[in-house]
Parts: C-alpha cells; structure tokens; sequence
C-alpha cells in the first residue's frame, strides 16, 4: 500500500513538474520568438492559430517593435477570414500610422486597404468607397493608380467617373506597356472622353503600337488570383 502510495506520489510530482516547465517555456518566450512563431504560421495559412500568438506578442511586449509590425500581419490574418474585413481594415489603418512602418508594409497594407474596400462596397457597405476615393490622391503612385483602377470598376458611373484624372496621367505619362493597357481600358470604361483627350496629349514619341494584356482577377476574400489572362 505504501508502494503504491509513494508511485502516485511520484507521477504526482512529475505531472506538476512537466506543467511548472511549460509554464516557464511559455514566460520564456521572447517578442521575437513569439513574431517568428506568427509569421511561420501566417505562411502556412493557419490564420486563426497566427492571430494567437499575435495578440500574445502585442499583450506580452506592447513596446517592441515587432509588436507594431505584427499589426501588419495581423491585418493579413483577418482578410482572410470571411467576415472579419473590418477588422482586417482597423488593423492595416493602425499599421501605416506607425513612424517606423517599413514602407514596402505599408503599400501592401494601403492596396489591401483598397482590396477590402471594394469588397465591402460589393456586399453593400456605400460608405466602404470612401477608402478608395481618398487613395485617389495618394502620394505613392502604386497606391493612387491601383485606387484609380479598382474606381473604375464601380458600377455607378458617376462614382467611377472620379478615377478619370488619375487614369488619364497614367496613359499621359506612363510607359509600362501592362500599366498603359489597364489604363487605356479602365478609363474607355468610365469616360472615353477622358480617353481620347488624354491620348491627344500623349508625347508625340510613346509607342501606341497593340501590346499584350494581362489581367488579374482576385476573387472577394482571396488573395490569391483566382484568373489571370
């Protein structure tokens, strides 16, 4: 009886040493390990188990520097999740007024912030487009045309009418032959007005020659292409 005593004594012990060593492993972890945890995560699409371990990072570390780019990835985690766009939208916001954000985050961050945008406009949120028109005047060329672009695909005339200026610019003044194309289109698309004096203003020099198009389509709440032509 004793023996037996003294064995569940034992497992006892060894249960409550096993549990006391992963609460230290878990106070363990520092910002950074908890920031490479969520990013291997968000990589392997595991969105909900990467937005664990962010918040812990952000609850745990509020002043680390990774706790402000995890806002970023955090935004990623939540555009994923059906329903969740709105959150998605907080998180990105939060994440482009950060003095420190790198700007390469914050261009992904201010197209997924148009991304989002639209796809709340298509599931009846009017006032989603506000996101998008404000863009339209961004100072980051890659975030204005690709605002201008996703106007131009606004059912109501009159509200993708608005993109026009940004659009003409591009046909003015760019020569990516890709960029020219869905620029030419989008604005044929919302005013061929706008078209036709804009390509009057072309430089006498640009190549007016028919290129190839490409085209991708990103279903709502992918991030992924769902075509590409």
């Amino acid at each position: 009886m004793r023996k037996y005593a003294l064995l569940i004594v034992a497992a006892l012990a060894l249960g409550l040493g096993t549990a006391a060593a992963a609460r230290a492993q878990a106070l363990a972890a520092t910002d950074e390990s908890l920031f490479r945890e969520a990013k291997l995560l968000v990589f392997d699409k595991s969105w909900e188990d990467a937005l664990v371990k962010i918040d812990e990072l952000v609850d745990r570390f509020p002043s680390s520097p990774l706790a402000g780019q995890a806002l970023f990835y955090k935004g990623e985690c939540l555009s994923s999740l059906r329903g969740r766009e709105r959150e998605a939208l907080r998180a990105y916001k939060a994440y482009i007024k950060l003095e420190d954000a790198k700007p390469s985050l914050v261009e992904e961050s201010e197209g997924s912030i148009v991304d989002l945008a639209f796809d709340l406009y298509q599931a009846g949120d009017a006032s989603a487009l506000r996101d998008i028109e404000s863009r339209l005047g961004a100072s980051n060329k890659v975030v204005r045309y690709y605002a201008a672009y996703k106007m131009s695909l606004v059912p109501d005339k009159k509200l993708a009418a608005r993109a026009a200026p940004v659009l003409a610019q591009i046909v003015e003044t760019e020569k990516d032959p890709e960029l020219l194309d869905r620029a030419r289109i989008a604005l044929l698309r919302v005013s061929p007005e706008s078209l036709k004096s804009a390509e009057e203003r072309q430089p006498r020099s640009a190549v007016k020659t028919a290129r190839p198009l490409h085209l991708r389509v990103r279903a709502a709440g992918q991030q992924e292409p769902a075509v590409s032509l």
